[in-house]
């Protein structure tokens, strides 16, 4: 009887030892990824980043950000050595990576973590094809994360690639942060008044956040105009529907004439002023594309206010609905003297981009 005690004890003391070794494996959570939009960490070897590589990537990644009245980039960049980023924890709780790898260098720390984590497989497809690959990879370190790893035979591929991918980079980018800016911008919620009084009045569905309010409806020429107000900062939003008439009007100076119209509502509180587009001191930058599969062209430039000493930075969108013939003019622009427009002009776009007709 004594040993048979002594092994149900036995039992017992495993089993609870068990037990207190899972509770403690699902209580040491992994950690979430943590860092502001527009931040972005390059990890490379210190010779690679000083090269025409590292500059390459700084011309396309760290650019000028299209267009506002003083010069913001694309991305903030945070530069790493592999030494550096396995140095301390917090770094590699960061949201989003972009590791930079010479194939050449077989016996580079980077080369190794991106074979590692790439596989050999694609390691050698990047050597066959083109001379370069890029693979994508989530949650490496903590949840949230967003890995690229680029890797290229030599310098002069991983420079190709940087140039031929560098816009389908920063989309897929724009893909992972567009979840938690549409939860920054409506983290109080919609505007359920204002959504239906679109919807009724210019046949427009738009996720309206809820400190938008009414700033002028002008039924007669179907116009709305939508404004948020905090300190130093103005938020604004205009919708227009105009009859289609020719394809001019899809066109550069179609939007221009439009937002010229539209600017005649827009004054200070002195009197006689008004917006206008300044295309003097920047362009006024235009692409067609598509706007939720209709025909639409974008525009992006600064505007300024005639007589007064105001201006800022704005994203015109034109979309042609053929099923009932109607042109859309979305414009969302900004007011913000002192104050990084990027992000403020990234929410703006964000808004009018879930209209729906």
């Amino acid at each position: 009887m004594k040993s048979t005690h002594v092994f149900l004890l036995a039992g017992v003391a495993l089993l609870a030892a068990s037990c207190t070794a899972e509770m403690r494996q699902n209580l040491e959570t992994e950690p979430v990824a943590y860092g502001p939009l527009n931040h972005l960490v390059v990890v490379a070897d210190s010779s690679l980043w000083a090269s025409e590589v590292g500059d390459t990537f700084d011309y396309y990644f760290a650019g000028a950000y299209p267009i506002l009245p003083q010069p913001e980039p694309i991305f903030d960049l945070r530069y790493f050595t592999p030494e550096e980023l396995m140095g301390a924890d917090e770094r590699r709780e960061l949201r989003t990576y972009i590791f930079l790898a010479d194939l050449q260098q077989k016996d580079s720390p980077v080369t190794r973590l991106v074979e590692a984590d790439m596989g050999l497989e694609k390691v050698e497809e990047a050597r066959k094809e083109k001379g370069f690959k890029i693979t994508l990879a989530k949650d490496k370190w903590a949840k949230g994360q967003l890995l690229i790893y680029i890797a290229g035979n030599d310098r002069a591929a991983l420079i190709a690639s940087i140039k031929s991918q560098y816009t389908a980079v920063i989309q897929r980018i724009r893909k992972e942060e567009e979840g938690r800016l549409d939860a920054g911008i409506y983290l109080g919620g919609t505007n359920d008044t204002l959504q239906e009084e679109l919807r009724l009045k210019l046949g427009v569905t738009m996720k309206v956040p809820a400190d938008y309010f009414r700033a002028m409806d002008n039924p007669e020429n179907r116009i709305m105009w939508l404004r948020k107000e905090t300190k130093g900062l103005s938020s604004n939003i205009m919708i227009q529907v105009l009859p289609y008439t020719d394809k001019s009007q899809l066109s550069k100076e179609g939007i221009k004439a439009i937002r010229e119209k539209l600017g005649k509502y827009v004054g200070s509180e002195i009197s006689n002023t008004y917006m206008v587009t300044n295309d003097v001191d920047l362009p006024m930058l235009s692409s067609a594309g598509t706007f939720h599969n209709f025909y639409s062209v974008e525009a992006r430039g600064i505007w300024e206010m005639e007589n007064d000493y105001m201006g800022g930075p704005f994203i015109g969108i034109l979309v042609h609905n053929p099923n009932n013939n109607l042109l859309y003019y979305l414009e969302g622009f900004v007011y913000a003297p002192s104050e990084s427009k990027r992000e403020i002009m990234q929410e703006v776009e964000h808004v009018i981009r879930t209209a729906r007709f």
